[in-house]
């Protein structure tokens, strides 16, 4: 009997996930490929490991009794890639890495520049995803690692099935039309009188923004629901609003804007998760640390509760006081 690792796999993600649509998703893959692949192994075995419960799909007590296996067979799988990268005379590895825009723009490049010159024999893929779907992937296996937030009022449930490293700590500044302040730094307060550009509440970011709102006890109006820090900087070049953005999300900052301290402490940790079975793995580790440097590199590993300068702006350098 040949039994296909990506098949024991999916095997495996439909018992934790429950169903097709779920397991397709952590996977990235669609529903049908998924069926396809579990209804060959079904063949591979040479006896039904599923069965249909009206609109569901359950496992039959073989197919639970497999997918018990197959989550040890992959652990030994990861286990004795980590023990030949660790033999090996140089550490080679191919790791796929969950990120985001501000990560992938801010600190990637030089990180993977580094690793480049430093360990050409580690290969770095990204798959871009929503922030909030980053760890349930590397849980998952879908990932190798992945970033991860944690807002300073609104810190996340850790799985405890991961591994964390903090590879940054980012401010968040207001992000206003050139030349609407002249104050050299602003309350929440004071933003909240001008229309605003805001991730939806369903997403870490939005609800840590409107958690912040409610903490200074204001309500803002918000006209423009968008993902992305880069999208709703644009829209605030244009004059359609104001809004928050992120040390890294700096990097993405257009023409027209102007940059604000908030004097409200406000603060988000951006870390690096992976799982705890792979925690000694010598490839993932010194991607970590390449990370880890371009963040030291950018003054992103501060006290952040002390004194602070606005990032330079228009060769100028705006100072704001952190309270």
């Amino acid at each position: 009997m040949d039994l296909s690792l990506a098949r024991l796999r999916m095997l495996r993600e439909l018992h934790r996930h429950g169903t097709i649509t779920a397991a397709a998703s952590a996977l990235h893959y669609t529903a049908s490929a998924v069926s396809q692949q579990l209804a060959q192994l079904e063949r591979d075995v040479g006896a039904r490991l599923l069965e249909r419960r009206g609109r569901r799909v359950q496992l039959t007590d073989l197919g639970l009794l497999l997918a018990e296996h197959a989550e040890e067979i992959l652990a030994s799988v990861e286990r004795a890639t980590q023990a030949l990268e660790d033999a090996g005379e140089s550490v080679t590895a191919k790791l796929t890495a969950g990120v985001w825009a501000s990560v992938a723009s801010g600190l990637l490049p030089e990180a993977l520049e580094t690793l480049a010159r430093t360990h050409p024999g580690i290969l770095v893929r990204t798959r871009e995803l929503p922030p909030e779907a980053t760890a349930a992937a590397v849980r998952d296996g879908a990932l190798d690692l992945s970033f991860v937030l944690d807002y300073s009022n609104s810190p996340v449930t850790w799985d405890r099935g991961l591994e964390r490293a903090v590879i940054a700590v980012e401010r968040l500044y207001g992000c206003v039309p050139a030349g609407m302040l002249g104050a050299a730094t602003v309350t929440l307060a004071e933003l909240a009188e001008h229309p605003w550009i805001l991730a939806p509440a369903r997403s870490h970011f939005g609800h840590a923004v409107r958690l912040a709102f409610q903490s200074a006890g204001v309500q803002p109006r918000i006209d423009h629901e968008v993902e992305e820090q880069a999208t709703a900087m644009a829209m605030v070049a244009a004059g359609l609003g104001v809004t928050l953005v992120s040390d890294l999300g700096l990097a993405l900052r257009p023409p027209g804007v102007d940059i604000v301290a908030l004097a409200d402490v406000f603060t988000r940790t951006v870390s690096l998760a992976y799982r705890t079975n792979t925690a000694r793995r010598a490839a993932l580790l010194i991607v970590v640390d390449a990370i880890r440097a371009a963040a030291v590199a950018k003054g992103l590993g501060a006290d952040m509760s002390k004194p602070d300068a606005v990032p330079a702006q228009n060769g100028a350098e705006v100072r704001g006081t952190w309270r």
